[in-house]
């Protein structure tokens, strides 16, 4: 296993010394169920349900490839599916994890509606539940994994009021493009920024412009959005966007106004998108979730629920909003990347410098030192 630059020592993924199971996904519309072959006799199989590819490129990109390289580490048989952002689709899969006698189902929900009807079924079967990376309002997971999310909003919020005090900028009006109104993680990150630029924003400092949800993270309507947005307040000067596909769309529209490097915009996720804007000015910064953290951390739980022994990473709780009932978690740290520090992103294997450093970002990668 790479040892990553922010590698955290209290969660490691539980080896053992059996042979690796095969199962996985290819990334695409449809999954696979694994075949067994020389998977631990003493494990229950695990499904996980990731929720689409059009949200962000990590679903694709890096869950799937650390969940499934996790549990063949581990010897445990895995299912790993995506909804595609098809709610209907989400519950077929679901309904056919459990029909195949999954012991543990690990769920992203698209909504909490629908994630709530697949964690009452799994619990009517007898099957432990995870909550990963979106905790499922009133869904009464089991367990949750996932960043500290009110902290990834926090680094944003300061991240922006750094970059508009770089830029000198007196009053500035503050746009946000916020996440999709059914994610509680889009809930949690507002939180987070809200409670840094609230104050600007009552001290007169800054002044809060348009603040507009974008449904289901879409990041067509995210620029259809600021694009509005732009139209009715020209004297916008800074984008509190969710994440870096928001972010990236709100770029767009700037550049497409000449407005692109002077205004400040800041993203989530670290990807390869997101990691180019900031280093050619477009972007202020984005957060860094090492997913491979996440993915470890929730697959090590998922081994232990299928192996029927108790965990012992799950030693923080969350209480759900709606239910007001504690949930046991793993929350792990995020990190926020500037121009300054993009390189710890590469030198941590998220991202190579293959892909980040392209023809057309070949001398930024240069001057920000990565080599």
């Amino acid at each position: 296993m790479r040892k990553g630059l922010f590698a955290l020592a209290a969660v490691s993924l539980l080896a053992t010394g059996s042979m690796a199971a095969c199962g996985s996904e290819d990334g695409g519309d449809s999954g696979s169920s694994g075949s067994g072959t020389g998977t631990s006799s003493s494990a229950g199989k695990v499904g996980v349900i990731l929720p689409d590819t059009k949200s962000s490129a990590r679903w694709a990109t890096a869950d799937l490839k650390y969940l499934t390289d996790a549990f063949k580490a581990a010897g445990v048989e895995a299912d790993i599916q995506n909804a595609q952002g098809d709610k209907a689709r989400f519950q077929t899969i679901a309904e056919g994890m459990i029909s195949s006698g999954v012991k543990v189902l690990m769920i992203v929900n698209l909504d909490s509606g629908t994630g709530k009807a697949v964690l009452d079924q799994a619990k009517t079967s007898g099957i432990a539940t995870i909550d990963y990376d979106r905790l499922t309002l009133n869904g009464g997971a089991d367990y949750y994994v996932s960043f500290d999310n009110v902290e990834v909003g926090k680094l944003q919020g300061q991240g922006l009021i750094d970059c508009l005090a770089e830029k000198k900028v007196t009053k500035p009006v503050v746009a946000y493009l916020n996440g999709s109104p059914t994610d509680n993680n889009a809930t949690l990150f507002k939180e987070g920024y809200d409670s840094v630029l609230k104050p600007k924003f009552d001290s007169n400092e800054f002044v809060k412009g348009p603040d507009q949800d974008v449904p289901d993270w879409d990041n067509v309507q995210g620029g259809t959005l600021f694009e509005q947005m732009l139209t009715q307040n020209k004297d916008i000067k800074g984008v509190l966007a969710a994440n870096d596909g928001l972010g990236n769309a709100a770029i767009q529209v700037l550049k497409k106004n000449k407005l692109n490097g002077q205004v400040p915009v800041t993203g989530q996720d670290a990807t390869v998108q997101g990691l180019q804007n900031v280093l050619v000015g477009d972007q202020c910064m984005t957060v860094y979730k090492a997913i491979k953290q996440e993915a470890d951390a929730a697959a090590a739980l998922a081994i232990s629920l299928a192996k029927q022994e108790a965990p012992t990473t799950a030693t923080a709780t969350v209480t759900d909003p709606e239910s007001k009932k504690d949930v046991k978690a793993v929350l792990l740290k995020p990190q926020s990347i500037t121009k300054a520090n993009v390189k710890d992103v590469v030198t941590d294997g998220f991202v190579t410098k293959e892909e980040l450093c392209t023809a057309d970002f070949a001398k930024a990668c240069t001057d920000a030192g990565i080599s």
